[in-house]
């Protein structure tokens, strides 16, 4: 779980999952991976579908207690064994029993069978390789119910927060998403991004259930499934690492918004089992790709320049650097700036998180 333009946490805080392998690169891969729709151009100005989607199943009971078929939860894992049942087993105490679809992403450590053993109802997935962030798209492809909380190996959601945000999801048609609250364990403590989400400068209409958000992050948001089809899931390419930046601007171009709910509050019990260092490198590379897909050349060379003032001087910036600019080809081919009040949005968080302190490029 990182803050959602790259920036790794401190060693101290909440890190991300699943260690590091080579991202996918072979045609075969690149199919499997494909983000869907092709971009559609500015010219969207609302969402997909206007009102709940059809055939979505049954809600609790009227006593607001009983199973809810309307999320389902989606995780992504490598080489957490220990954790990942941990999680599994809080979330199948869950009282609302939602479906969980787990993706494996080539775990050594018999993750799998400890799956199958301990949870034969959770739908595991196993791509056969450490595909990162981008099992997401896998494991959605799979999702009939209207909406998907994704939640990491080290994380899972508090009682309740399941259909609280299927009912934010159902009253407004126009939502993407919704972002919890996220509680560090075992200390209980808040997150310090939670303050930013709390108090977020976008701006956004008042039917909102919260505060308007410019990104989310992916391991404490439930999205609308129709919305993350239609604006083609996380790109591959981004592979582990801020990649929830991209959609979340595809999916303002496209008219949807995201906002933060209060009342929703999803654990972290941070991993030991992490690269941070690896993520860093990916995360950087990843800001960077972004801002020159989607930012229009002033800002894209304002926060460039920026990046390059601000983080650390070593090797690890010094690598993300040089893979993102091995990337220019395909960024330069795919580039597509959005349009001016998607822009306004964006360099209002851009000055927010210049303050940030639980967005540091450290590890």
């Amino acid at each position: 779980m990182t803050p959602a333009d790259g920036a790794s946490r401190s060693p101290d805080g909440p890190g991300g999952p699943h260690g590091r392998d080579q991202a996918p690169r072979d045609p075969a891969a690149r199919a499997l991976d494909r983000r869907g729709p092709e971009w559609r151009g500015p010219e969207r100005r609302g969402p997909a579908r206007q009102g709940p989607d059809p055939g979505a199943p049954a809600r609790r009971g009227p006593d607001g207690t009983g199973p809810d078929r309307r999320v389902t939860v989606v995780v992504i894992t490598r080489d957490r064994r220990g954790e990942l049942l941990r999680t599994l087993g809080l979330l199948a105490d869950l009282p609302e029993r939602p479906e969980v679809v787990v993706v494996d992403n080539a775990s050594r450590d018999g993750t799998a069978d400890a799956v199958r053993a301990a949870h034969p109802r959770v739908r595991l997935l196993r791509p056969g390789r450490n595909t990162g962030a981008v099992g997401r798209n896998l494991a959605v492809r799979h999702v009939t119910t209207p909406y998907v909380a994704f939640c990491d190996d080290d994380s899972w959601w508090a009682p309740g927060a399941l259909p609280a945000a299927a009912d934010h999801l159902d009253a407004h048609p126009a939502l993407a998403g919704v972002v919890a609250r996220i509680v560090v364990e075992p200390e209980g403590t808040e997150d310090p991004v939670v303050e930013e989400l709390r108090t977020s400068p976008v701006r956004g209409p008042g039917w909102l259930p919260g505060p308007a958000l410019g990104s989310f992050l992916a391991a404490a948001t439930c999205l609308r499934v129709t919305a993350f089809r239609e604006a083609g899931g996380f790109d591959p390419r981004l592979w582990l690492g801020g990649e929830e930046e991209l959609l979340a601007t595809d999916l303002a171009v496209r008219g949807w918004w995201l906002a933060f709910a209060e009342e929703l509050t999803i654990h972290h019990a941070p991993s030991r089992a992490r690269d941070a260092t690896g993520r860093r490198v990916d995360g950087l590379r990843n800001t960077l790709w972004y801002t020159w897909l989607r930012r229009p050349l002033p800002a894209a060379l304002r926060r460039t320049c920026y990046l390059a003032r601000t983080v650390p001087r070593d090797a690890a910036s010094a690598r993300a650097f040089a893979r993102a600019l091995a990337g220019l080809g395909w960024v330069v081919a795919e580039r597509r700036p959005v349009p001016a009040h998607v822009e306004d949005r964006l360099a209002t968080l851009e000055r927010a998180q210049r303050a940030s302190t639980a967005r540091q490029y450290v590890g």
